[in-house]
């Protein structure tokens, strides 16, 4: 995921004549299972001696959302324990909170 991440960063920057990336920031959902400060310190190892050494990256977190398959509500949260905050109902479709994404970068 890191070795990804360091790649669009680089591909971009590439793609756009710049000598330094100096910010990367990502879009986390709440169940992406991403822990930042280890996506931190695995790209410090990562982007050594490129480019993106030393580029700051900034992780979002974006909440999960999920719609309740009885009452239709669509509700966000933050946890694995899902059910409808509306009617406690535990037929629920979870839309958001997977993704992963590079979202922005800034580059010199």
């Amino acid at each position: 995921m890191t070795q990804n991440i360091l790649h669009i960063a680089l591909e971009e920057a590439a793609g756009h004549q710049a000598a330094r990336v100096l910010e990367i920031r990502i879009k986390a959902g709440a169940l992406a299972g991403v822990l930042p400060a280890l996506v931190q310190e695995y790209f410090n190892i990562v982007s050594a001696g490129t480019a993106a050494e030393q580029a700051r990256l900034i992780i979002e977190k974006a909440p999960a959302v999920i719609t309740c398959l009885d009452c239709g509500a669509d509700s966000e949260t933050e946890s694995f324990a899902f059910a409808c905050p509306a009617c406690g109902s535990a037929g629920i479709r979870l839309l958001k909170g997977r993704e992963f994404y590079v979202e922005s970068l800034e580059i010199e």
